[in-house]
């Protein structure tokens, strides 16, 4: 019998010191009442884990996670590694902001056991930090990097955005440059998506700020692509760059067709064909652990048809695509006989390229990735 492959587990910490206007993330204000009492509903969460597994990443994503205490980071992982058997050489990742931690802080989070940080830094320009209302300033940022290095981390990925209301190409690339200038061994590049509901959209009416034209945006991407390249990074993502054995082995989980757990409000599950999701309330996931009812709020079996069609969505993503030849064992369908017709006008526009059994997008593909895959959806 094949083994299962190791799981991903993934831990929402849903407390921010303060809510960014752009934010659709599930994430409130810090409450430390509340927090003490999330963190022993996560425990208690993750000791119920289902039938045995083995775990070889934990990722904590938020809000902002770097908000709790090394203390109860420690006891997580050590909760994760006996319930949830994670291997002693696990990537553990924290998401942090700047100004959430200093060089000592970093350094008991360090000894905690988490081995790669991830900063949201969004942008290397303080007024394009003031408008997306963060709280901490490019100085910060770079600080926080080198402190991070002082305190032991050797796998450090920083978050940037592109596209913000009245940035230039210019001012993009000028993040994109003080990010490479930091030297971290990981970046993702998002382009901001402003919500309608959202306090930013209100902003961008008020101010009349705008976003430049979208091949503009187009252009940004690639200019920084090209820069990451020539600076020794490697796309491995639509938004992912590394360094040579840096790729987010738990991202790439949710790109290759992997499983994983999520534990917290609003995460997320993945396994066995079945798809779940937690409450999205921080109280309401706190007193159902406490009560002994589920945390689940929904779960759904996955036809193969659907698996199939999100593992060429996601695997589409990465610069190596998806083997048509695996994934056809896998689920026992002719991929090619299905998807063969409206993916060929994609091949004819060279937004796709087909070499042999592995189907990728080319760097232009993927300025229109989406419409690309609406083919599976």
């Amino acid at each position: 019998m094949t083994p299962e492959p190791a799981l991903g587990l993934y831990v929402h910490v849903p407390f921010c010191s303060a809510i960014c206007n752009y934010c659709n993330f599930n994430r409130g204000l810090y409450d430390e009442s509340l927090k003490a009492r999330f963190v022993e509903a996560l425990i208690a969460e993750i000791k119920g884990s289902p039938d045995p597994f083995i775990s070889d990443t934990l990722y904590f994503g938020g809000g902002t996670p770097s908000l709790l205490t090394p203390a109860d980071i420690a006891l997580i992982i050590d909760t994760a590694r006996a319930a949830c058997h994670l291997t002693p050489d696990a990537e553990i990742t924290l998401e942090a902001n700047p100004e959430s931690v200093d060089q000592s802080r970093l350094e008991h989070f360090r000894r905690a056991g988490v081995n790669r940080l991830s900063f949201g830094v969004q942008s290397f320009r303080d007024e394009e930090l003031r408008r997306l209302e963060r709280l901490h300033t490019a100085s910060r940022a770079e600080q926080a990097i080198v402190e991070a290095r002082n305190a032991g981390f050797d796998n450090v990925s920083l978050d940037l955005m592109m596209w913000l209301p009245q940035q230039t190409t210019a001012e993009w690339m000028e993040s994109v440059d003080r990010a490479i200038a930091a030297g971290p061994e990981h970046l993702s590049l998002y382009m901001l998506e402003v919500y309608p509901h959202l306090p930013l959209r209100q902003e961008m009416n008020r101010h009349e700020w705008t976003q430049l034209p979208d091949d503009v945006a187009a252009d940004m991407y690639e200019q920084a692509m090209s820069r990451l390249e020539s600076a020794g990074y490697e796309q491995y993502e639509i938004s992912n760059v590394a360094r040579r054995g840096r790729r987010s082995r738990h991202n790439l989980k949710y790109w290759s067709d992997g499983e994983w757990l999520g534990f917290g409000p609003g995460a997320h599950s993945t396994r066995h064909g079945s798809r779940s999701r937690n409450v999205a309330s921080t109280e309401d996931y706190v007193q159902r652990v406490a009560g002994g009812a589920t945390v689940v709020a929904e779960r759904r079996d996955l036809t193969v048809d659907e698996r199939l069609g999100d593992a060429l969505f996601t695997g589409l993503r990465l610069n190596d695509g998806v083997n048509l030849s695996v994934l056809t064992a896998r689920y026992q369908i002719d991929i090619w006989r299905r998807y063969g017709e409206p993916l060929a006008l994609y091949l004819d526009a060279g937004l796709l390229v087909k070499d042999a059994d592995r189907l990728r997008l080319t760097r232009q593909g993927m300025l229109m990735a989406h419409e690309v895959m609406a083919v599976f959806v």
